[in-house]
């Protein structure tokens, strides 16, 4: 079974604790004492999966790990305030190096106020680095991906494809110091979660928000699935970096749909509140964007379908995912 079948096979029919709002399923789990959520969120990034030595520094490593999870907290509306690292250290790899990628992500962290408050280190024969991030948000601010409503807007933040062009920059060796190529390279050694952006969300009454983290193809579907929606997407509408022209339109179309790692959002909001989102933006200097809409669902199962040169197709769920 691949990813997406496991995390079904083993999702809980029930719960046990009253205070869990949301459990598998989001970005992230949810569960509330008082009036203020409190947001959890954990990924496990291992050597030449998730990262490699020759395309990143072991600061890069820290940095961006810490910021895949903070991305996911920002997708749920919330404040970053903890993290937990926790990181398995081959002999490969030498203290200098382990000190290195704590300080990557002590500087994110420092960004964003955040205190490191535990974890764990122990030996292996790859490096692996967990990190879980814990945030709050007023409960009545969350957002969760079964939102989506028919005759929403879709919209993204940022433009897309842009990490896996600095990763093909880096592993073909081209030359990293060209200035074409800096902010591709950037994007994927030093992804910015959209954290503030989130936050001043928190005026909107209703909206769906996934981080794009395995390409917006599967980000789509799981919004049309969680909701129980189609969303229809224009591709001419779709943001990506004027650098990408470098590339070959193959590339583009690939890493604009299946890439991920860019750590944007995806969301859907009503027309009504879509100029707010807008505004908020703007005000946060974010480049937002408009890119479909959603419908009500037309056959069996949600779908995802994309509008290019005038003729509807059904978007494939081939971005990224684990155990497939």
């Amino acid at each position: 079974m691949n990813e997406f079948e496991f995390i079904e096979h083993i999702r809980p029919k029930t719960y046990h604790q009253p205070s869990l709002l949301y459990g598998v399923g989001d970005d992230a789990a949810v569960y509330q004492f008082h009036q203020e959520a409190t947001v959890t969120a954990v990924d496990t990034f291992v050597e030449n999966i998730h990262f490699r030595k020759d395309t990143m520094s072991a600061t890069d490593i820290g940095y961006r790990a810490l910021a895949a999870n903070v991305s996911d907290i920002a997708a749920m509306g919330a404040e970053p305030v903890f993290y937990l690292a926790s990181i398995v250290v081959p002999n490969t790899w030498s203290s200098e190096d382990i000190k290195d990628i704590f300080s990557g992500l002590a500087e994110l962290a420092t960004q964003y106020r955040m205190d490191l408050i535990g974890g764990d280190t122990v030996s292996g024969k790859e490096l692996v680095l967990s990190i879980t991030v814990i945030g709050k948000v007023d409960a009545t601010r969350l957002r969760y991906r079964q939102h989506a409503k028919a005759g929403d807007v879709v919209f993204v933040t940022g433009t897309l494809g842009d990490s896996q062009a600095g990763l093909h920059v880096l592993l073909k060796e081209l030359p990293e110091t060209h200035p074409t190529f800096k902010d591709l390279i950037k994007k994927h050694q030093r992804p910015v979660p959209q954290v503030q952006f989130a936050q001043q969300l928190g005026i909107i009454s209703r909206m769906a928000l996934n981080d794009v983290s395995d390409g917006i193809a599967n980000e789509a579907y799981e919004l049309a699935t969680s909701s129980q929606v189609d969303i229809h997407i224009y591709d001419e509408t779709i943001p990506t970096h004027p650098l990408l022209h470098h590339f070959t339109k193959e590339q583009i179309e690939k890493w604009k749909y299946f890439g991920g790692e860019d750590f944007e959002l995806l969301g859907t909001v009503s027309q009504k509140e879509w100029p707010m989102v807008q505004r908020v933006a703007t005000s946060c200097n974010v480049q937002v964007t408009e890119i479909g809409k959603v419908t009500e669902v037309s056959k069996q199962q949600p779908t995802v379908r994309v509008l290019k040169e005038d003729e509807w197709t059904t978007l494939q769920q081939l971005g990224y995912t684990h155990l497939k």
